[in-house]
């Protein structure tokens, strides 16, 4: 009788090791991802092999950095940070461009429609308030941007003018120094003539323009080597510096732009200021947008240093 009782003891004293060792091993695999193809076997308890086999990964686990199994590979959890953080940034993006594609963008306090057509009028020379300031009232008054390329030696002479530019969201780019062809100039001084004009423009207004554009745009080996900002040059030449004809500056463009056109007119001229105030209106209502030739590179392409560009015309 006593031999029958210690044996039912004995019975269920390993039934009882036996529920707790099989506890511990569903409790260690719950949540582990079955293996491809093993449907069915989640919840089989693993041999006396595997469970050593188990034991030395969790040791080994446990003496290196933690890691995540994802597919039967273990990543560490700072790649999959970065990951996450790529992934992110890459929905961030196509949500812009969404964004973008989908409607206005708020640009140079105001907003730009990026599926719509728009140019880019450009004046050089300046600045000079009394033509200057009539091109950005019409400007302002039909929500557009104008890009001034201006020569860093009269910059001083206009700081109201150049502060108006840069506080209303129109474009202040280079010119150079003194307007000297580049093309005949050391490498030293081109460097010193881009360089100058920048100094002169960020005195007032704390930034310094971030294109070129060459006078004449006279160009050569030596030029390129040394100009190192994106030179932006025209598509469409009003010839407004020769005619002094605010006539045949307007004829010059009107009905013949496009998307992504330059266009070059000079700041200096009462006539080129008459023409601007004619081909604004004009073209506005025939739906083109004024914008600066960061906003054209924004929307319709984009450049490098030391790079030559005419226009931005959308590929399609």
């Amino acid at each position: 009788m006593r031999r029958k009782r210690r044996k039912i003891k004995k019975m269920a004293l390993a039934m009882l090791v036996l529920g707790c060792m099989i506890a511990a091993a569903t409790a260690a695999y719950a949540g582990a991802p079955s293996a491809s193809g093993s449907s069915g076997t989640e919840n089989r308890i693993p041999s006396e092999r595997q469970m050593s086999r188990e034991g030395q990964t969790l040791q080994n686990e446990q003496a290196s950095p933690v890691g995540t199994a994802v597919s039967g590979q273990t990543v560490s959890q700072e790649t999959q940070a970065e990951l996450e953080s790529r992934a992110a940034e890459s929905l961030a993006a196509e949500v812009e461009k969404e964004a973008e594609e989908a409607g206005p963008v708020l640009s140079g306090g105001r907003y730009i429609d990026p599926s719509k057509p728009m140019i880019a009028l450009t004046f050089d020379d300046g600045p000079y308030a009394p033509v200057g300031n009539r091109i950005m009232d019409s400007m302002e008054k039909y929500n557009g941007r104008a890009t001034f390329f201006v020569v860093g030696n009269r910059v001083a002479d206009y700081k109201t003018e150049i502060k108006r530019m840069h506080d209303n969201g129109h474009e202040i780019a280079n010119h150079t120094y003194d307007h000297k062809y580049l093309n005949r100039l050391s490498a030293d001084e081109i460097v010193s003539q881009v360089e100058l004009c920048n100094q002169a423009v960020a005195a007032i207004t704390g930034e310094s323009p971030r294109l070129v554009r060459l006078p004449g745009g006279s160009k050569n080996s030596t030029v390129l080597d040394n100009v190192h900002y994106p030179i932006i040059l025209w598509n469409i030449d009003t010839l407004d510096w020769k005619t002094k004809s605010a006539d045949k500056a307007a004829e010059a463009v009107l009905g013949k732009v496009k998307d992504g056109d330059i266009i070059l007119m000079h700041e200096l001229y009462n006539s080129s200021g008459d023409a601007a105030v004619r081909i604004i209106p004009a073209l506005s209502e025939q739906g083109y947008q004024f914008v600066t030739v960061s906003e054209l590179i924004r929307f319709r392409g984009g450049v490098k240093n030391g790079g030559i560009y005419y226009s931005f015309h959308q590929q399609k």
